[in-house]
C-alpha cells in the first residue's frame, strides 16, 4: 500500500521554485504589519501629547501610511503571483501523471475518487493560497502589537499573555476537531459524487424504477448530503463559537486592564495604548481565526491531492506524454509468448488470472475472440494493446520482444473501439500526415464518404478537424469511431462488440463488407464479438475460457463447419 506524502512537506516542494516570490511577500507584509504597529503607536502619541498630529508625527503618519499600503499591496500582488501558478503546476501534476500512469492503477482507483481531487480539492488550496498574504499580514500585525504592548507595560502583557494562552489552547482545540470533522466530510463528498454519477449515468433505468429511484434519494443522496451538512456544521459552528470566545476575550481583557488602573496607578499613555491597540488587535485576531476554517478544509484537500499523486507517483516508464515518440513497424505478426497477468483479490473473492498465453496473430487476418462474460477476453485485448503488462512472459512484434521501453511505441499501431469507448470530437491526423492547417482541409474530404457509408453524414460533419456533434445515439456514436479508425489508418484495429448497438442492416454491413475490405487492405482485425452468424468469416476464431485459450480454430474448419 503507497503511503501518502505529508500534505505539509508536499506543499513545501511546491513552493520551493517561488522562494525569491514568498520571500519578497513575507518581506513586504511584515514590512505593513510593522508600519501598522508604527501607526498605533503614534496615534498614541497624539493622543497623549499637546498639539495633536502636526509637524514630524504628521509626516511619520504620512510615511507610514505609505509603507503599509505599498508594503500590503505588493504582499498581495507576489503572494497571488506565487498561488497561481503553484495551483497551475498542481493542475499540470496531477493531469501529466494521470496520463503516465499505469491503466491498471486507474481502474483501481475509480473516476468517483478522481474527480472530485482534481476540481474541489485543487480549487480549495487555491482559495488559500491567494489567502496566504492577507493572512501572513494579519499575524505579523498581530505580534507587533502584542510586542508594542510589552514594551508599553510588562506586568499588563503578562496578564494579557495568560489571557491569550487560553485563547489559543481554545483555537487549537477547536482547529483539531474542525478538521477531524472536514477529513470525514470530504470522504461523504466521494460518496456524494459516486451517487451522482449514478443517477447521470442510470437516468433511464431509475425512470423505469421507482422503488430503486426512491432509495437512491432517500436511502443514498439525501442521507450523504444531510451527513456532510452536519459534519461540516459541526465543524464550522466549533471554529465560530471559539473565535467568538476569542472576540468576547478581547472585551474581557479591556475591562481586565481598566480595572487594574483602577486600583493601581497606570500611565495614561500606558492605559490608551492598551485599549487602542487591543479594539485594533481584534481585527487581525479574528482574520487570522476566520482563516483557520478554510486552513483544515486545504490541509484536508491537501492531503487527498498528496495521496492522488502518490498513488501515480511510479508512471508507467517510457510513455511518452510531452514529446513524440519513435515509430515501430509492423511487417508480419505478433505474438503473445506465455503471457500471464492477475488481478488482485476483490473483498471476499478470488483473484481472477490470465494465461499462461500463447498465440500468434498476423497480419492480413480477421481474429475473432469469443466466450463467455468473465472468460479474460478483454483482459487478453489489453495485453496485446500493451495497455497492461504482463506478470510474466513478453509481447513481441516481428519476433522482437516489446519491452517497456518501446510499449508506448508499440500501442501506436493499434486503433481501437471499445465496448465503452471514449469518442473524441476532433480527428487525428493518420500516421503519414502532419497535423496543420493542410491537414485539417484534407480530413473533410476524407472523412464524407465513410460518413455517408455510415449514414451519419446527415446528422454531423466535420469542420475544423473536429466533429459537428457526438450528440448521437449510442450506435451512431459507435459509427464516428469507427470512422477515426479510418482516418488513423493503423496497420491492427481492435474492435470490442462495435455491432452490438447497431440495427441488423449495419451489422450485416460491418462484418460482410466493412471489415472484409480492411483485411484486404493489410489491416490485422481482431474483434471480440458474439455474433456466431458471422464466425465463418473469420480466418480464426479464439475461444476464451477462465483466462485460458480453450480453442484456436482456423478458416478451414469453419468453412467445414459453414458448409
Amino acid at each position: 500500500m503507497t503511503t501518502a506524502p505529508a500534505p505539509d512537506g508536499e506543499f513545501a516542494r511546491l513552493l520551493k521554485p517561488f522562494l525569491p516570490w514568498i520571500l519578497l511577500s513575507a518581506v513586504t507584509g511584515i514590512g505593513a504589519g510593522a508600519a501598522t504597529v508604527a501607526l498605533l503607536s503614534t496615534i498614541n502619541q497624539v493622543l497623549n501629547r499637546q498639539g495633536g498630529l502636526s509637524g514630524g508625527l504628521l509626516l511619520t503618519f504620512i510615511g507610514l501610511c505609505a509603507v503599509a499600503l505599498f508594503g500590503r499591496m505588493v504582499s498581495d500582488v507576489s503572494t497571488n503571483f506565487v498561488g497561481q501558478r503553484v495551483v497551475a503546476q498542481v493542475r499540470k501534476s496531477l493531469a501529466q501523471k494521470i496520463l503516465s500512469a499505469p491503466i491498471d492503477a486507474l481502474e483501481r482507483y475509480r473516476t468517483h475518487r478522481l474527480m472530485p481531487v482534481l476540481s474541489q480539492d485543487v480549487d480549495m488550496v487555491s482559495d488559500v493560497a491567494f489567502a496566504l498574504s492577507a493572512t501572513l499580514i494579519a499575524c505579523v500585525t498581530a505580534l507587533g502589537c502584542l510586542a508594542y504592548l510589552a514594551y508599553l507595560s510588562l506586568p499588563l502583557f503578562g496578564v494579557l499573555l495568560v489571557a491569550l494562552a487560553i485563547g489559543a489552547t481554545v483555537q487549537a482545540m477547536a482547529q483539531f476537531r474542525g478538521v477531524s470533522g472536514f477529513w470525514k466530510a470530504r470522504e461523504h463528498e466521494d460518496q456524494l459524487h459516486k451517487a451522482y454519477r449514478a443517477i447521470s449515468e442510470g437516468a433511464k433505468e431509475l425512470r423505469m424504477h421507482r422503488v430503486r429511484r426512491q432509495r437512491m434519494f432517500g436511502g443514498q443522496i439525501e442521507r450523504i448530503v444531510d451527513n456532510i451538512r452536519t459534519v461540516n456544521g459541526r465543524a464550522i459552528n466549533t471554529f465560530v463559537i471559539a473565535a467568538a470566545f476569542g472576540s468576547g476575550l478581547f472585551f474581557l481583557l479591556i475591562a481586565l486592564i481598566l480595572g487594574w488602573a483602577s486600583f493601581r496607578p497606570t500611565e495614561p499613555a500606558v492605559l490608551s495604548g492598551f485599549v487602542l491597540v487591543l479594539l485594533f488587535l481584534k481585527g487581525p485576531m479574528d482574520q487570522i481565526a476566520g482563516a483557520l476554517p478554510a486552513v483544515g478544509r486545504a490541509r484536508v484537500a491537501f492531503r487527498r491531492i498528496a495521496d492522488l499523486s502518490a498513488r501515480f507517483a511510479t508512471p508507467e516508464p517510457h510513455l511518452h506524454v510531452g514529446h513524440a515518440g519513435s515509430e515501430l513497424k509492423f511487417e508480419h505478426e505478433i505474438a503473445l509468448r506465455g503471457v500471464r497477468y492477475a488481478f488482485d483479490a476483490p473483498e471476499g473473492g478470488e483473484a481472477f488470472a490470465l494465461g499462461p498465453i500463447d498465440l500468434r496473430l498476423r497480419r492480413g487476418e480477421m481474429v475473432f475472440v469469443v466466450g463467455d462474460n468473465g472468460s479474460g477476453k478483454t483482459t487478453l485485448i489489453k495485453l496485446l494493446l500493451g495497455l497492461y503488462a504482463p506478470h510474466e512472459g513478453e509481447v513481441a512484434i516481428d519476433g522482437t520482444p516489446v519491452g517497456p521501453e518501446r510499449r508506448d511505441d508499440y500501442r501506436q499501431l493499434f486503433t481501437t473501439v471499445f465496448s465503452d469507448f471514449y469518442l473524441f470530437e476532433d480527428l487525428a491526423a493518420g500516421p503519414d500526415e502532419e497535423q496543420g492547417e493542410a491537414s485539417m482541409q484534407v480530413l473533410p474530404q476524407r472523412a464524407l464518404p465513410y460518413l455517408e457509408r455510415l449514414e451519419i453524414a446527415h446528422k454531423v460533419s466535420l469542420k475544423n478537424g473536429a466533429f459537428t456533434t457526438t450528440d448521437l445515439s449510442t450506435g451512431q456514436r459507435k459509427r464516428l469511431a469507427l470512422v477515426h479508425a479510418y482516418l488513423e489508418g493503423r496497420p491492427v484495429l481492435v474492435f470490442d462488440e462495435w455491432a452490438a448497438d447497431q440495427d441488423p442492416t449495419f451489422r450485416h454491413l460491418f462484418y460482410t463488407e466493412l471489415l472484409p475490405e480492411l483485411r484486404a487492405k493489410g489491416h490485422l482485425l481482431v474483434v471480440i464479438s458474439h455474433d456466431d452468424r458471422y464466425f465463418h468469416l473469420a480466418d480464426r476464431i479464439i475461444t476464451m475460457s477462465a483466462g485460458r485459450i480453450a480453442d484456436d480454430r482456423p478458416r478451414a474448419h469453419l468453412e467445414s463447419l459453414a458448409a
